[in-house]
This record gives C-alpha cells, sequence and structure tokens, in this order.
C-alpha cells in the first residue's frame, strides 16, 4: 500500500485551536467483518489490534474526571471488541450519550445476535454505514451481499424503534462517495435516501450524514495508484471554506486509538500524527489517556497536515455529517 503521509506533512491548512473537550472518540481495535474501498483505518477480517481491559477501564475513568458527554465508538467493528458491552454499560450508567458507528452487517455474526437488542435497551445512537440506496452501489463498495445484510438489519433495528418518532432511538445513515469527488448535497441526499428506503423497505432513519473521503491509508493508496492523487487534493483545496474551518469537529473531540494513545482526530490517528503536548510542542510518541486525567487539552494547537482540507471542503465533512447543515 501506498504511503500518503509523506505528500500531506507540507501544508498550508489554517491553524486551529482547542475548544472544550465534549466528546472522546475511541477505536476498540481494527478487526472487521468487512473491508471497504472507502476505509480510511484499513480495517478487516485478519486485523488483530484490540483495546484490552485495563485500556477500557481508563476509558472509563477520564468519561467521568473531565465530564464528557459523548462517547462515540469506532472501529473495525467496535462490537467485536470483547468489552464493548461491558464499556457502553458503564459509559451509559454516568448518563454518557454513546454513539455506535455500526457497519450494520455486524447483527448477523455469530454472537451478535442480540446485539441489536442490546443497543436499543442501552438507548445507543446508532451511526450505521450506508453509502447507497440501491444494491450494485453498495456490494460494488462494500462486498457482495452486504446491501441485503444491511437492508434487513436496518428493518431489524426499525422493528426495535430506531428511527421512529418518539422513541428516543436514533438511527443516522453514512454515506461516503465512491471515487475521488465530493458528497453531494446532504439534505438533497437525505431526501433521496428517506424516499427510496422507505418506498422500498419501509426503512425509516432520522439523519443522513454525508463524508468526504480522506487521501489516506486504503483510499488514499488507491488515488495514488489511479495517479489521481494530486487532483483530488487540488479539488479539496480549491473547495475551502472558512465557515466550516471554524466549524471542525477536532475543536471539541479527542480521538483514542486501540493502545490509548491520544489524536486530534480519527484521520491524524491513521497517519500517526499524535495529539501535540502544548504551544509549539511536538511529541515524539503519542499523549495517552493518563494524561487527560491530569491534563485539560483546552486551548493547545491542532495537529494539521493537507488531508484537513477534506474535513473544510464544499459544505464539509465530519463524523457528525456536512458542517453547513449544523
Amino acid at each position: 500500500m501506498h504511503a500518503t503521509l509523506p505528500l500531506l506533512q507540507e501544508t498550508t491548512f489554517p491553524a486551529l485551536r482547542r475548544s472544550a473537550l465534549t466528546t472522546l472518540q475511541v477505536n476498540l481495535g481494527y478487526r472487521c467483518n468487512q473491508s471497504c474501498v472507502h476505509c480510511h483505518v484499513n480495517a478487516g477480517p485478519n486485523r488483530t489490534e484490540m483495546m484490552d481491559e485495563a485500556t477500557l477501564d481508563l476509558v472509563v475513568e477520564v468519561l467521568e474526571a473531565r465530564a464528557i458527554r459523548v462517547l462515540d465508538l469506532t472501529g473495525g467493528a467496535p462490537e467485536l471488541n470483547d468489552g464493548f458491552r461491558e464499556l457502553v454499560r458503564r459509559a451509559r450508567a454516568l448518563g454518557v450519550h454513546v454513539m455506535d458507528r455500526c457497519n450494520l452487517t455486524i447483527l448477523f455474526e455469530p454472537g451478535q445476535e442480540d446485539l441489536a437488542q442490546f443497543l436499543a435497551d442501552q438507548g445507543v445512537e446508532v451511526v450505521a454505514s450506508m453509502p447507497c440506496y440501491s444494491l450494485e452501489n453498495v456490494d460494488k463498495q462494500r462486498g457482495k451481499g452486504v446491501f441485503d445484510k444491511s437492508i434487513a438489519a436496518l428493518q431489524q433495528l426499525n422493528a426495535l424503534g430506531y428511527g421512529q418518532p418518539g422513541s428516543g432511538l436514533k438511527l443516522s445513515l453514512v454515506y461516503n462517495p465512491q471515487g475521488p469527488s465530493l458528497p453531494p448535497e446532504q439534505g438533497k441526499l437525505q431526501a433521496d435516501y428517506k424516499r427510496e428506503l422507505k418506498s422500498h423497505f419501509g426503512i425509516e432513519f432520522n439523519e443522513l450524514f454525508v463524508i468526504t473521503n480522506m487521501p489516506i491509508q486504503r483510499f488514499g493508496s488507491m488515488l495514488i495508484s489511479k495517479g489521481e492523487f494530486n487532483s483530488y487534493m487540488q479539488l479539496l483545496k480549491g473547495s475551502f471554506s472558512p465557515a466550516n474551518h471554524r466549524a471542525v469537529m477536532c475543536r471539541d473531540l479527542i480521538s483514542v486509538d486501540w493502545q490509548g494513545r491520544l489524536y486530534d482526530c480519527d484521520f491524524n490517528q491513521q497517519l500517526g500524527l499524535p495529539l501535540p503536548a502544548g504551544d509549539g510542542a511536538r511529541m515524539a510518541a503519542a499523549p495517552h489517556l493518563r494524561d487527560l486525567l491530569a491534563q485539560d487539552p483546552q486551548g493547545r494547537p491542532v495537529r494539521t497536515a493537507e488531508h484537513c482540507y477534506g474535513c473544510t471542503a464544499g459544505q464539509g465533512s465530519s463524523c457528525g455529517g456536512a458542517l453547513k447543515a449544523h
């Protein structure tokens, strides 16, 4: 796989500083039951990296010590970590809002037959990958048979109350473009998704998030192989929006890898760019979760590189979808 970091480190991206920390985004491991073309984590069934019990305990300590409001669980497939359910229970007991970035097909893996019911019982927000409402496009991007399983999983979640008015169980879908282009306007695409999924499959959901593909890891390597990396970067930089720069997620979110190391965002995590230590300081190794027990990162600079233009291009992109929709 081609390395993208050497092409991204020299940057003109405007400086950023952190505000108050509200969200801890925790990667529970890179193992996944799928291997998607756009995956910036390079996750798959053969990955073995998984967060251990001691680090999971530390996540809970930090949530309580910093009074963090949101725990955003990701992977790989975060549910494949043996400690996933206990972490959810403990976070919810603290009153923390928990988000599960679910690939939907995980609901049909051995040992996960009661996963949907567990998520509903705990009031977990499900953020589900669904790159299109057509079989051909989904299976092309995510693998044969993924579309049918995804539809069945969404119907199962709907039956438990997810996406239904008044249930309090939020179901959001995530769209990624299939190639080197910006996502379409979020509101219009959401309307298309709602119409098509409701009319053909009876599926309802709350919100669609459109997320720009980052020029890193598997997707970035593919761009290099096809000779499209430079043109894609020109597209991202040429679509920069100052308004999006003021709203990017790295201002109030910290990303945690499976070993407990800290990063400004999930993308920096995959590039090995650790959270800065402070004004003008760059640490050789990433700070750790335990550092958050004693230190408040508010006011620190955010570590930036050329890929950051992916979050500020066009309507903007974050883990919560388009920035201009918020």
